[in-house]
């Protein structure tokens, strides 16, 4: 196994390296060892890596040292360094790190995003930005309002591309690149490699470097979730079934292993039609069809009576799409389980929904009937342990500490989700996570699991 080199072997900048030692970082992750020297020699370059890899910061720290030593001003409602996320969340996240890396050096930081006020985001353009972080609808507004030009752009970077498809952002990336200069430097990072990505990366990268380190386990363990999937659907208490993936192209995957398994299922996203949609609602609603696969935006107007189950099949990277997830079981004091496997490049999407929900969930072992997982071959554990089962309080236990306060506005849907009933998996290997949904009027309330003796891996509700 290669052993990794330290940040200052990298050839990074000294005020860099400070900033990196104040965040606690020391040695490079695989993606920042393989990503940084080329990035630092002016290369397009590809990556293929999950969240919670490091990738942030792969593309972080050598633009910001280009930009630093090209001591270049920045024109008025120009930027130098553009990257593209697909949500106002992420784009956040960028942004402070960004500026966290960044800390003591002459650049500028600013992110835009929809869903605020515009004109504070003109204010900031006005005087020029060196790094600029940005939603694809929001850019392109600033554009049609002249508040920005893309004529300085210098380096391009495309996070999550594969997101951003899924998102329907494919004819406002080819707007946005059409004014950008024919000679920059352009990064792309997506966690799969689908055709249309692949395309874009033929279109918009110029003899790119690629970097792949999503571990080859990740289809392997995709596959067992799969195969875990349909071990719980063959149960007939799983009734009506909501399954969520992240992306368009995940949601048709599962929907044919389903089928191919004998489960009747079908799927509604963004590349269906909308008779097509329609069409598959009505079978759900129906019972032709008990387990619909969905994705976030396509799921958003689902209202669908005796919803027994919702699965999550992948965490969403938004905290709040968990809540909207979750909210489509359970409904109208019905009794409803929700469901979810996480593998391991998914444990800070867990934590995020931690946090806003203000509840730790409990885990629950495999059930014996789902099929063994394998190990992957890179830094796999000899033994993966079964997870401790941990019973749920009833309320947040504001003495914990376990997360800080949530924003206006979001607690009422938050503590809604964690009324309802929830699951997580949290073991390197899928493993199911249950609750109960909110007790029925007269019930007696939720009862804890008797110390050292785990509940049964039941999915009705019943312990």
């Amino acid at each position: 196994m290669t052993t990794l080199l330290n940040f200052s072997d990298l050839g990074l900048f000294a005020p860099i390296l400070g900033a990196l030692a104040a965040e606690g970082y020391t040695a490079p992750t695989p993606i920042q060892f393989q990503a940084i020297p080329p990035v630092l020699g002016g290369r397009d370059l590809c990556g293929i890596a999950q969240t919670g890899t490091g990738k942030t910061a792969a593309f972080a720290l050598p633009i910001l040292q280009r930009l630093a030593a090209a001591k270049q001003r920045t024109a008025p409602q120009t930027c130098r360094a553009l990257v593209l996320s697909p949500t106002r969340e992420l784009a956040s996240q960028i942004a402070g790190s960004f500026r966290a890396y960044g800390v003591g050096m002459p650049l500028s930081t600013a992110v835009v995003f929809g869903g605020v006020p515009i004109g504070p985001q003109r204010q900031k353009l006005a005087r020029g930005i060196d790094i600029l972080v940005a939603t694809p609808g929001r850019l392109l507004d600033l554009i049609d309002t002249r508040s920005l030009t893309l004529s300085s752009v210098q380096v391009l970077v495309l996070d999550e591309a594969d997101r951003m498809l899924d998102l329907g952002f494919i004819h406002a990336l080819k707007r946005i690149v059409k004014l950008l200069p024919r000679q920059r430097q352009t990064l792309l990072f997506s966690a799969t490699m689908p055709q249309p990505i692949a395309a874009l990366a033929e279109e918009y990268l110029n003899d790119p470097v690629k970097v792949v380190v999503a571990p080859p386990a990740t289809t392997v363990e995709r596959v067992e979730q799969r195969d875990l999937l349909t071990t719980f659907l063959r149960d007939p208490v799983f009734a009506r079934v909501l399954v969520f993936t992240r992306t368009k192209h995940g949601a048709d995957r599962v929907v044919r292993h389903l089928v191919g398994a004998g489960i009747e299922a079908t799927a509604i996203h963004g590349n269906k039609s909308q008779p097509q949609r329609e069409r598959a609602l009505a079978g759900f609603r129906d019972g032709q069809a008990r387990v619909l696969v969905a994705t976030d935006i396509a799921a958003r107007g689902i209202d669908v009576d005796g919803v027994s189950h919702v699965i999550n099949f992948e965490l969403p990277n938004v905290p709040e799409d968990y809540v909207h997830r979750v909210g489509r079981t359970a409904r109208a004091g019905a009794a409803g389980i929700a469901i979810a496997f996480c593998s391991d490049d998914e444990r800070p999407y867990l934590r995020d929904i931690e946090k806003l929900t203000r509840c730790s969930l409990r885990a629950v072992p495999v059930p014996p009937a789902a099929p063994a997982p394998r190990h992957g071959p890179i830094e796999q554990p000899a033994e993966v342990p079964l997870p401790e089962i941990f019973g749920l309080p009833s309320r947040p236990d504001p003495a914990g500490g376990r997360a800080a306060p949530a924003r206006p506005g979001r607690r009422a849907a938050a503590d809604s989700a964690a009324r309802r009933s929830a699951a997580i998996a949290v073991a390197s290997r899928p493993v199911s996570l249950h609750r109960r949904s909110t007790t029925k009027p007269g019930s007696a309330g939720r009862r804890q699991p008797p110390r050292g003796r785990p509940p049964a891996a039941r999915f009705d509700g019943a312990r």
